[in-house]
């Protein structure tokens, strides 16, 4: 069985030591204020809401009352949206162990990814393990790693359809919860076990297929299957509408990772001949992230934090309702110990940037 080859971080004093003092300083203003690090009450009432919203607008779908184009396409650009804002704002705190202190609550508010067609299991080892912790480096984070059909990363090969990357990206972004629901969580599974990565997350795979397989029949049931059956569309106006969702929800939750991370201010590391990294983990998190749209409150809620990707990858563990206020702390701290706080005004910036990034990754090795 292939193991995963971890690079070890810089671990001296001096890298460590603008963590230790990050800590401290968020640490006291949790105290001062009395606050829970994770979200209780309030991300049961906002969970609720996007709930509600999400499967109102199902019932709306299969009623029958849904007549006309113009309805049809936006009732399902509504359920595509939300589906997007479940993953966003609901399952990532979850998911992270941020959601609330009782472990049972954040895995039935995590469970809402196999819900909307994906895999909550997979996930967390993609993206709490390998994206948090290796985030931006060359063959462990697979955020970037583009399957041949992107460069996202100056260290990986340079090929000629990369020169368009920039101009498919949008439509290829929009196809990665489809993928994700039929494909790319079972390829997934096989990998991670594969790479020992399943029996380290001490699961038991036959039972984590099972319980992959069985969302994904409820899911292609309740979504797919039963509005062809009961909504009054024809079964291709049902297929052509599951499509459109996916869409929508790809291309949304796109649009929010990508420009954290793969943007023009953003770092790209290798480990080197002896698989180290030159930063300590905390550094290399400031120096491979970026924020956006900051002063945006509504835009905070409904994408759950994610423009305040830096605090999210220093305080994983730390509930997204939280983000605006330790980001001042993060900020100054950074700015003590001379180290960068990469931010874009708005979110449109944000996508600006990144998309200039991927033209130049796909016409030259821009240097990391």
């Amino acid at each position: 069985m292939q193991k995963v080859s971890k690079p070890l971080f810089n671990n001296s004093k001096q890298q460590r030591q603008f963590y230790q003092e990050l800590l401290k300083r968020t640490n006291r203003y949790f105290r001062l204020y009395g606050l829970d690090k994770t979200g209780h009450w309030q991300m049961i009432v906002k969970s609720l809401i996007i709930l509600t919203a999400y499967f109102a607008t199902y019932g709306v779908l299969i009623s029958g009352a849904v007549s006309g184009f113009l309805a049809w396409l936006l009732v399902y650009l509504i359920l595509g949206f939300t589906t997007a804002v479940i993953g966003l704002a609901i399952m990532h705190d979850a998911n992270h162990g941020a959601f609330s202190r009782k472990k049972w609550v954040n895995k039935l508010f995590g469970f809402s990814m196999n819900v909307v067609g994906a895999s909550a299991f997979t996930w967390k080892i993609q993206h709490n393990v390998l994206h948090h912790t290796y985030t931006n480096v060359h063959g462990m984070d697979e955020d970037i790693q583009g399957r041949g059909l992107f460069r996202f990363s100056p260290d990986s090969p340079l090929r000629r359809i990369h020169r368009f990357q920039h101009v498919y990206a949008f439509f290829f972004y929009s196809m990665l919860t489809l993928s994700w629901t039929f494909v790319g969580d079972f390829a997934r599974m096989a990998r991670y076990r594969k790479m020992g990565l399943v029996d380290q997350a001490k699961a038991d795979y036959k039972k984590e297929m099972r319980i992959l397989i069985a969302s994904k029949v409820g899911y292609i049931g309740y979504m797919l299957v039963l509005p062809a059956l009961i909504s009054g569309f024809a079964w291709w106006q049902a297929a052509l509408g599951f499509v459109f969702l996916h869409m929508v929800a790809g291309l949304s939750l796109s649009l929010i990772f990508q420009p954290a991370h793969v943007e023009e201010s953003t770092t790209f590391y290798q480990p080197d001949e002896n698989n180290k990294l030159p930063e300590a983990w905390a550094v290399h998190q400031l120096l491979t992230t970026s924020n956006f749209a900051m002063s945006s409150r509504w835009f905070t809620w409904l994408i759950g934090g994610l423009n305040y990707q830096i605090e999210h990858h220093l305080f994983p563990h730390v509930s997204h309702i939280h983000y605006r206020k330790i980001s001042k702390i993060v900020r100054r701290t950074a700015k003590e110990f001379g180290l960068p706080y990469n931010q874009r005004k708005t979110f449109v910036g944000a996508v600006y940037h990144h998309v200039r990034l991927l033209r130049q990754l796909g016409r030259q090795k821009v240097a990391a």
